[in-house]
């Protein structure tokens, strides 16, 4: 288990998880239902204890789920079968192990790429997306807004402009606002809202 994987797990161990409100995000179903995203192969990144998967699953999306936690997985996968859900969950480093290749309709993260402080990884994981998106998909990613107040927790922080330069040469950016992460904090952390569809090129 690398470094990476250790620390998550070992998160989701002392159940040190701020972000984790039970439930789906809030901003995920907005999207869906806004743009009117009809149910299809969808891949949930991050999926942590499967709330988001569960959700899409529920409205008939066909759902892939995956994390660095082998501990989130095994709840998650717990949760989805206590419901009768068919989510395939997968433990893994994504950025060493390549994302399926199923030509997914809509990718959702929730706090992915804004882990990643190297700028090469974030370009990795742009072109991960992309490679497993298809070309009429779209790609809904929660980040941390580097406009927040200053906090000792949250979530890491990228500004507008750290996003666009990373995202646009491969995505078209259809949506990039800014929101608030569900979360259990008295004060909910600001977010971007970044939705986008692969570039043609």
């Amino acid at each position: 288990m690398n470094e990476r994987m250790n620390h998550w797990n070992e998160r989701y161990l002392t159940g040190d998880l701020p972000w984790d409100t039970g439930r789906h995000d809030s901003n995920l179903e907005r999207i869906i239902t806004e743009y009117c995203i009809a149910p299809c192969h969808a891949l949930d990144i991050g999926c942590g204890h499967g709330s988001n998967a569960i959700w899409l699953a529920q409205q008939g999306f066909d759902v892939d789920a995956t994390d660095l936690s082998p501990k989130a997985i095994e709840r998650a996968q717990a949760r989805a079968s206590e419901q009768g859900l068919p989510i395939r969950f997968e433990a893994g480093d994504i950025l060493a192990d390549a994302l399926p290749r199923h030509s997914y309709g809509f990718i959702f993260d929730r706090g992915c790429f804004h882990s990643f402080d190297d700028h090469a990884e974030q370009q990795r994981f742009a072109r991960l997306v992309r490679d497993a998106i298809a070309d009429d998909g779209w790609w809904l990613s929660l980040i941390g807004n580097a406009d927040d107040v200053e906090r000792t927790d949250g979530p890491p922080k990228r500004s507008a402009l750290q996003i666009v330069e990373v995202i646009e040469p491969l995505f078209e950016v259809d949506l990039l606002c800014t929101t608030h992460f569900d979360s259990n904090q008295e004060t909910p952390p600001r977010a971007w809202l970044c939705l986008s569809r692969p570039r043609q090129i």
